[in-house]
């Protein structure tokens, strides 16, 4: 069984800040894992794109469950497990904790958007909130449902994502950590820091902060340590927009080409993909159980 719950855990409670990369299958969690990240997030967002499918809660409990067990199985890292709104109510959050707990997620983050929510990076999207009493009963819930201690449960707001401003995202933090949160994520669409600086200057509560700096790239690690409360930085969404990066420009040149030569000294060699599928594990093991 994977241990990594207290892993995560001592990294924030010895005053670190993890570094989490997304990833939205098992390769990309391998790669995360190989190129030093302290953890995975297990994306809602790069999953669907994955799948061809906006995040706007088409995907399935069950289906995310299986993708970031697979992820799990193949990695030794952390995986921080984004279940969206807590696929229902209070009552189904119960549920959704106890599976992603045995299924090897380290944390779970929970948003305090209405199912079913729309992606928050979206430009004129739907951000309509739950109330802070219904979303403190989520997290009370989550928080009762767990069975390891170190087992986290990351608070999300919305409040910046939806409008609100600074005052309500601030109530809603306090909130949700006087329910029992381990952490707090606050996300922001500004396309600069300054509102997430402002509402880290003004926290007074006692659990770190999660950010995810997708839209304010100008948040370096460094910045962020130097704010003093930020346990968790996330690269939300990445590998996914690193892989389609990728193929678009392979296959463009290749049609372009009308082949694969140019192309072929520019991409990994199949033997690097072999290395990634552990062959070399395949090929020992044949040779010492088949006969």
């Amino acid at each position: 069984m994977r241990n990594t719950n207290k892993r995560l855990r001592d990294i924030i409670s010895n005053g670190g800040m993890a570094r989490v990369m997304a990833a939205h299958d098992p390769l990309s969690a391998m790669l995360v894992e190989e190129a030093g990240f302290d953890g995975i997030w297990a994306s809602g967002f790069e999953f669907s794109a994955a799948m061809g499918l906006a995040d706007v809660s088409l995907v399935s409990m069950t289906e995310h469950l299986d993708n970031m067990r697979r992820m799990a199985s193949r990695t030794h890292l952390p995986i921080v497990a984004d279940i969206d709104t807590g696929y229902g109510n209070a009552i189904n959050v119960l549920y959704t904790v106890e599976q992603f707990e045995a299924a090897g997620a380290a944390a779970v983050v929970i948003e305090d958007k209405m199912f079913p929510k729309v992606t928050s990076l979206i430009a004129g999207g739907r951000q309509d909130l739950v109330s802070i009493a219904e979303h403190q009963g989520k997290i009370e819930a989550a928080v009762s449902a767990r069975k390891d201690p170190d087992f986290m449960i990351i608070a999300r707001v919305e409040a910046l994502i939806a409008g609100r401003g600074e005052e309500e995202a601030l109530a809603r933090a306090h909130a949700y950590e006087q329910a029992g949160a381990d952490m707090i994520l606050i996300h922001s669409k500004q396309k600069t820091p300054d509102e997430i600086e402002s509402f880290i200057n003004a926290w007074t509560g006692s659990v770190p902060i999660v950010i995810v700096p997708t839209a304010y790239p100008q948040m370096t690690e460094a910045r962020a340590k130097a704010l003093g409360k930020i346990g968790i930085l996330i690269y939300g969404n990445h590998a996914i927009r690193a892989a389609v990066t990728g193929m678009q420009k392979v296959f463009a040149q290749i049609i372009e080409d009308g082949g694969i030569e140019r192309v072929n000294d520019t991409i990994i060699p199949v033997a690097e993909i072999f290395r990634l599928q552990r062959m070399d594990q395949i090929k020992e093991n044949e040779k010492r159980y088949l006969r």
